[in-house]
């Protein structure tokens, strides 16, 4: 089974696509996978037996187009997605930012919260 680039058309076999991803966005439940041929960047969600592409919505990924890949399995560690597919097993770790926490940039965007009290009063406030 070959598994296609979206952008390119180029067809990867499982082994070379999955070895493509490279970030796990657990908030969001993606995984980035950049192509090795043309180099597009694309997000997309694992699901038992297939693939889903899509783009991100308001507050979640909307998922567009599926790729069946039978006997395609996932599991959700604490800091990576393990992708199996018959005996193998990849896994893709989640992105950690400088201070060794994982990179939530991409899921709180949405979520605009005030500033930190600082002595009663707001941080913007002067």
């Amino acid at each position: 089974m070959l598994i296609p680039c979206l952008a390119c058309d180029s067809r990867f076999i499982p082994d070379e696509y999955f070895r493509a991803c490279h970030d796990y966005n657990r908030g969001r439940d993606l995984v980035a996978w950049t192509c090795p041929r043309c180099g597009n960047r694309d997000d997309l969600r694992v699901l038992p037996g297939e693939l889903g592409f899509g783009c991100p919505g308001r507050r979640r990924f909307d998922v567009h187009d599926r790729f069946r890949v039978p006997g395609l399995r996932r599991k959700r560690q604490i800091l990576r997605l393990d992708i199996s597919l018959d005996e193998k097993t990849w896994r893709v770790p989640t992105r950690l930012s400088p201070t060794g926490v994982p990179d939530h940039r991409f899921t709180c965007a949405e979520t605009r919260l005030p500033a930190p009290l600082i002595r009663g009063r707001y941080a913007g406030d002067s």
